[in-house]
């Protein structure tokens, strides 16, 4: 029975974004080896295009410049005037919206993949917009099978007001890619290499789909994104408490009701106040402070996929 089989054109249009944010090096080493010798990402019949998405912010080895690039892809951001006068990320965000998109648009690129880096001890993450997508569901899932026996997980961000605006949304396939541990600035070798395999993982799922090969239905565990938990302040916004050591670099793992979660400057446990158990994730990110973020919770869901396979024309 074919009728439920979800059918997409074949994805012939693929970019490769790093340098989103300037600090984090996977991405931008990778995509600046590629974009001298592409022969490692080729495939039959893909357009594939690696491209350093934030030069200035690389340049410095900053997360951005102005403003973060992987924010600003909003339809104000994208349709605003004034030229020279923008944020210069808000201005990278039109020309990449002009190349890559328009978003939202059938001329839109097919698939991006997004390159970053976490000082969170994330492992290997795939990032979701959407629990509908079927072609992006059952990439994850083809992933997360080639790469085991290690473990690759599945990041939901669909909340309505947690979701944020990414450089990869101008595609009709966004796809984030999350490695990590890793500081800003830094390049490990195994986080490298890990990030490398996963995107060859990727790409090989695009190619087996152009070639004609059904995808039969499959289920996905993900991560939902739930809510973002502050760390806890003062009156006048100074942080007054760390993470506690029984949850650093514990991503993934569950944080139970009355479990540790903060200690304060002079010793004392904050405990989670939650009336249901959840994974945190993104724990301590460095660049999170500014986003009055010390780590986000997520509830662990499982998303069916339906078949899919390539339009016939």
């Amino acid at each position: 029975n074919n009728n439920n089989t979800a059918r997409f054109d074949a994805a012939r249009r693929v970019a490769i974004f790093g340098g989103t944010h300037g600090n984090e090096m996977s991405g931008v080493t990778l995509v600046n080896l590629w974009m001298q010798n592409s022969a490692e990402i080729q495939r039959k019949g893909l357009e594939i295009k690696p491209f350093i998405t934030n030069p200035k912010a690389v340049e410095k080895c900053v997360r951005y410049v102005d403003t973060d690039l992987n924010r600003a892809f909003t339809q104000e951001n994208l349709s605003a005037t004034g030229g020279d006068e923008l944020p210069y990320e808000v201005q990278r965000a039109q020309e990449i919206n002009r190349m890559f998109g328009p978003k939202g648009s059938a001329e839109a690129y097919d698939v991006i993949f997004d390159l970053h880096n976490t000082t969170s001890n994330m492992g290997c993450t795939l990032i979701l917009e959407s629990s509908k997508d079927a072609f992006n569901l059952q990439m994850m899932n083809y992933i997360k099978k080639a790469f085991a026996p290690a473990s690759c997980l599945v990041l939901l961000n669909e909340h309505p007001l947690l979701k944020y605006s990414t450089s990869r949304s101008v595609a009709k396939h966004p796809v984030g890619m999350e490695v990590g541990p890793q500081p800003q600035g830094v390049l490990r070798s195994n986080i490298f290499e890990a990030m490398r395999v996963i995107l060859k993982h990727a790409l090989d799922f695009i190619s087996l789909f152009n070639e004609g090969m059904e995808f039969p239905p499959c289920t996905v565990e993900v991560f939902r994104v739930l809510e973002r938990m502050d760390y806890p302040r003062d009156a006048n916004g100074n942080i007054i408490a760390m993470v506690h050591p029984n949850l650093q670099d514990c991503d993934w793992e569950p944080l139970n009701p009355g479990d540790p979660m903060f200690q304060t400057f002079d010793g004392k446990t904050i405990h989670y106040q939650g009336s249901s158990t959840v994974y945190p994730t993104f724990i301590n990110e460095a660049a999170y402070y500014e986003k009055q973020q010390a780590f986000v919770t997520t509830r662990r869901e499982t998303l069916a996929a339906s078949a899919i396979s390539k339009t016939t024309k």
